[in-house]
C-alpha cells in the first residue's frame, strides 16, 4: 500500500524539498542532466517510486544515484530505503507499483519499466551483436519545425535544418556534416529534434539516431565493459541520420570513437548533424582531424536573440497559456518580458511560467509590476557576461606565461601547478560548469582534483593579499 498519510500536496512539497537537496549536493549542471526530468510518483512502504521519460535515464539514475536520492528523502521520510525508477511515455501512462511483496525481487528495475518506447522516430537496434537493445535519446514531441519561432538570429539555421531533413528523406546528402553552435537556450536541440521528426514522419523506414553526448558516452562505455564495442560501432554505422547534441560534453575515449564513427559515416555518405555550445575549433577534447572534418562541413551559428524575436517567443508562449488556461497576457507585459529578459529562450519560457504560477498562487492579475517583482533575478542576470573555460585558459596562460597545453598537461612543476589551480578556481567561480565537467576540460582530471585546487586557491587568497588582488584582476579581465 502507498504511504497513506502523505497527501498529494504534501507529496509535491516533499519532492520540491528533495529536489532542492539534490541540486545543492550535485550542482546545477548535473542536476539538470540527470534529475530535472524525474517525477515523484508514490511512496510504497520503504520504496521511493520515481518516473523518468526515457529508459536510459531510468537505468542511469537507478545505477548511479539511487543511494543519493534515497538519502535525500530520509530527511523527511526516515523509513525510505530503496529506489525504483520506471519510465513514462510522453508524460502519460505512468506505471503504478504493486505492493512491495508482489514485486519479484529478481526483476531488474529497467525491466519493470513497462511502457514501450514510442515508435517514431525509429531507432536502430542491435540485440544480436551488442547483447543489449540500443536506443537513442528521447525525442521531445513538442520540438518540431512548426513550434520553432524564427527570426533574424536563427532563420539560417532553421533553413539549413529543413533542407537537411528534405535531403535525408530523398536519400540525398547536401551538406555533411552540419554543425550548429550557439550559447545555451537558443534552439539547437529544438532544430535537431525537428529534423528527426520531419524525416521520421515522411519515411518511417529511416534509421534515425538522436544522441546527447552523455548518452553516446554511456553506450560506448557500456559496450566496452561488455566487450561488445564492435556491435556498438556497427549499430551507429548502419544509421541513415545521426544527430549528436551537446557535443561539448564528449570526452576521453568516447570522443576518439566519435571521430572513427564520423569518418565512417561521412565516407558512406550518411547524414550527420552535430550541435554544441562552441565552434569546432574550440572543442579541445577532440583531436585536430575531427575538428577539421567538422569545420569542413557546414558550420551554422545561431546568434543572440534580438528584441523582435524575443517578443515573438513570449507572444507564442502567452498564446499557448491563453488557450490552455484562458489567461490573458497584456501587450505591455509581453513587451516588458521581451525587453528585460535577454539571456536566452529558456528564460523567456521560464518567465511566462513564473507569471502563470504567480497568478494561480496569489490571484494577482498579470501586470508589469507583478512581472517586475516575479522576474527580478532573471533581470539582474541580464548584463552578466558568459565566461567560458576557454576564455579562462587564454587569460591565465597569457598572464602567467604558461602555454595552454601545459595547463592541461600532467606536469607538476610549481610554475605550472599554481596557474592551473587558479584557472580551475576561476572556472568554478565564474562559470556554471560542475566540478566533473571542469575536470574533464582540464585534461581529464577527477572532480576531487578540481575541488582540491579550488580550496587551495581560496586558502591562498586568505593568506596572501597580493595574490587575492591578482586573482580579482583576472576576474575583471574575464568579465569585461
Amino acid at each position: 500500500m502507498a504511504t497513506p498519510d502523505i497527501s498529494s500536496s504534501d507529496q509535491r512539497e516533499l519532492w520540491t524539498r528533495v529536489r532542492a537537496r539534490l541540486k545543492a549536493a550535485v550542482g546545477e549542471d548535473v542536476f539538470t542532466s540527470w534529475f530535472a526530468r524525474l517525477e515523484l510518483e508514490e511512496l510504497v512502504d520503504d520504496l521511493v517510486h520515481l518516473s523518468a521519460p526515457t529508459r536510459f535515464l531510468c537505468s542511469w539514475v537507478q545505477s548511479n544515484y539511487a543511494d543519493r536520492i534515497v538519502e535525500a528523502f530520509r530527511n523527511d521520510v526516515p523509513e525510505a530505503g530503496r529506489l525504483q525508477v520506471t519510465m513514462r511515455v510522453n508524460g502519460q501512462a505512468r506505471p503504478r507499483l504493486a505492493p512491495v511483496a508482489e514485486i519479484a525481487p529478481e526483476t531488474p528495475a529497467a525491466q519493470q519499466a513497462a511502457p514501450a518506447m514510442p515508435a517514431t522516430p525509429r531507432l536502430v537496434r542491435d540485440n544480436a551483436k551488442s547483447g543489449d537493445a540500443l536506443s537513442g535519446s528521447a525525442i521531445d514531441p513538442r520540438m518540431t519545425f512548426d513550434t520553432f519561432v524564427a527570426g533574424s538570429a536563427n532563420e539560417m539555421a532553421l533553413g539549413v535544418a529543413k533542407q537537411i531533413a528534405n535531403a535525408a528523406i530523398n536519400n540525398a546528402v547536401t551538406f555533411n556534416p552540419v554543425y550548429i553552435h550557439s550559447t545555451v537556450g537558443l534552439g539547437k536541440s529544438h532544430l535537431l529534434n525537428g529534423i528527426a521528426h520531419a524525416v521520421a514522419e515522411a519515411d518511417p523506414s529511416k534509421n534515425i539516431v538522436y544522441l546527447t553526448a552523455d548518452h553516446f558516452m554511456y553506450h560506448f562505455i557500456t559496450a566496452v565493459q561488455r566487450q561488445s564495442a564492435l556491435g556498438f560501432k556497427e549499430w551507429l554505422r548502419r544509421v541513415d541520420l545521426l544527430l549528436i547534441d551537446d557535443m561539448q560534453f564528449l570526452q576521453g575515449k568516447s570522443a576518439t570513437e566519435f571521430g572513427h564513427t564520423l569518418g565512417a559515416l561521412l565516407t558512406g555518405a550518411k547524414q550527420v548533424v552535430v550541435a554544441a555550445d562552441a565552434p569546432p575549433r574550440d572543442l579541445e577534447m577532440l583531436d585536430e582531424r575531427v575538428r577539421s572534418r567538422l569545420s569542413g562541413g557546414l558550420v551554422v551559428p545561431i546568434s543572440a536573440f534580438d528584441h523582435e524575436l524575443r517578443r515573438d517567443i513570449v507572444q507564442r508562449r502567452a498564446d499557448q497559456v491563453n488557450a490552455r488556461f484562458g489567461m490573458q497576457f497584456p501587450s505591455a507585459v509581453i513587451d516588458y518580458i521581451a525587453r528585460a529578459v535577454v539571456s536566452h529562450g529558456r528564460d523567456l519560457d521560464g518567465a511566462v511560467n513564473r507569471l502563470v504560477a504567480a497568478n494561480q498562487l496569489t490571484g494577482e492579475l498579470i501586470t508589469v509590476p507583478l512581472a517586475e517583482k516575479t522576474l527580478a533575478d532573471l533581470i539582474r542576470a541580464r548584463d552578466a557576461k558568459r565566461v567560458r573555460i576557454e576564455d579562462i585558459l587564454k587569460i591565465v596562460s597569457r598572464h602567467y606565461k604558461v602555454p595552454r597545453n601545459e595547463l592541461l598537461s600532467a606536469r607538476r612543476s610549481r610554475d605550472v601547478v599554481r596557474p592551473r589551480q587558479i584557472a580551475m578556481y576561476l572556472a568554478k567561480a565564474l562559470t556554471s560548469r560542475s566540478l566533473p565537467e571542469i575536470g574533464r576540460r582540464f585534461g581529464g582530471r577527477d572532480h576531487t582534483t578540481v575541488l582540491h585546487s579550488v580550496r587551495k586557491v581560496e586558502q591562498m587568497i586568505k593568506d596572501d593579499l597580493e595574490l587575492g588582488q591578482e586573482i580579482e584582476l583576472l576576474k575583471r579581465m574575464l568579465e569585461e
